[in-house]
């Protein structure tokens, strides 16, 4: 099993395009995998025939384990297997140690003793007098307590008898409500195996902060009419704000910069990650050199790599190499959230929806579209004035897009 992206520590056969028996050449597919990023083909790199498949369609396996053997027509791979095969069960331990869950167990709990009301006939000893007194004033003689000889109800009993509660006139009779209790364990695909692990690590290890920014989008949303009216692609806001976010990040480098343990990478490029939700979870296709491209450009390139996400078939190129990521659920009707940087990012930018909202502006009540941001930092590379001051270019180009074509 080749290593087909950085982060992949094991994949799935989807299919076998091969058979035992068969014979192969290089550059034939022999299977499609699934990785943690996307669906990929398993290409073969030598003559020969297909001589033992030891994976079934649906099954995972550790990076470097045996899927397949190709040979010599008749060869005898026994000991090849043999040999191979204390490492392979080596290997799926210790992924299943590494990713599955204890599972509590459970033992049925003893049964809680059940009290039942006395009924003896020494509860309900009462003089004749008490049991009179107690019939005209309608009391239950087994809630009274008695003071006379061997706990016998008298008069003066009944007389001073003082009902907490009366049950009868302030319960609810409630409907019997009848439901089955049910639920589903849905296993874990590569992709959301991995989103676990990274972003897991991103949580723990990189101390965030958090930076929000409201922007008026008025004027964005009357550039992008405009815009439409010319571009061979219909433009989004969220391919705005991706060419926003490159040129503010060109007039703020610092912001584009990655941790490296022992020291901070600072990089002259300018790589935008976009978040797309797929249906395993999340992936993060990239617009590279985005603060090069032009608007209907970035747009087009959008399109084309979340289609390709949503079909899993993005290639690694297309989803690695990162300095900034943007996280949009603002067509959600999200108004602000924050996000977890994904490595090896310093930032990375929540967007929510532009509201129509009333602001005061030079004393006067109006009306303006409002969209807030919120910046996720890595406090070991990035301190709060380098995030504040790309947020201001940030505010400065989306509130004068004309800017953005200067």
């Amino acid at each position: 099993m080749p290593k087909m992206s950085d982060t992949m520590t094991e994949g799935v056969i989807v299919a076998w395009h091969k058979k035992v028996g068969d014979a192969v050449k290089s550059g034939d597919i022999l299977a499609e995998v699934e990785t943690d990023k996307a669906t990929m083909e398993l290409e073969n790199y030598v003559k020969g025939t297909l001589l033992h498949i030891g994976i079934e369609k649906g099954q995972s396996v550790p990076v470097d384990s045996i899927i397949a053997v190709v040979g010599a027509p008749g060869e005898d791979i026994s000991a090849l297997l043999s040999a191979a095969l204390p490492a392979a069960e080596a290997k799926k331990e210790t992924a299943a140690q590494n990713n599955g869950t204890p599972v509590a167990s459970s033992s049925p709990a003893p049964a809680a003793p059940v009290n039942t009301p006395s009924t003896s006939d020494a509860r309900l000893k009462a003089s004749p007098l008490a049991k009179k007194l107690a019939q005209d004033k309608g009391i239950d003689l087994t809630s009274v307590h008695g003071s006379g000889e061997n706990g016998r109800v008298v008069k003066r009993d009944v007389e001073n008898f003082a009902p907490t509660t009366v049950a009868s006139k302030t319960t609810i009779s409630l409907p019997s409500i009848v439901g089955t209790e049910s639920f589903e364990d849905i296993t874990l695909s590569q992709m959301r195996k991995t989103i676990a692990r990274r972003l897991s690590d991103s949580k723990n290890t990189a101390p965030h902060f958090y930076l929000t920014m409201s922007i008026q989008m008025d004027k964005v949303m009357e550039a992008r009419k405009s815009m439409n009216e010319f571009s061979p692609v219909k433009i989004s806001v969220n391919d705005i704000i991706i060419k926003a976010v490159a040129a503010a990040l060109r007039r703020n480098p610092k912001a584009n910069s990655s941790w490296l343990g022992d020291k901070i990478r600072m990089n002259h490029h300018i790589h935008v990650g976009v978040a797309v939700a797929i249906e395993d979870g999340l992936i993060v296709p990239v617009v590279k050199f985005a603060d090069n491209k032009s608007i209907s450009h970035i747009s087009a390139e959008v399109k084309e790599l979340a289609d390709k996400a949503k079909n899993k078939k993005l290639q690694p190129q297309e989803f690695e190499g990162n300095t900034f990521t943007i996280s949009n659920l603002g067509m959600f009707g999200i108004d602000e959230f924050t996000a977890i940087i994904n490595p090896p990012d310093s930032c990375i930018l929540a967007v929510g929806a532009a509201k129509e909202t009333v602001i005061v502006e030079n004393g006067q009540f109006k009306a303006a579209h409002i969209m807030k941001v919120t910046l996720s930092c890595d406090h070991r590379s990035v301190d709060g004035a380098v995030g504040s001051a790309f947020l201001q270019t940030l505010k400065e180009l989306l509130e004068n897009p004309v800017k953005l074509l200067v």
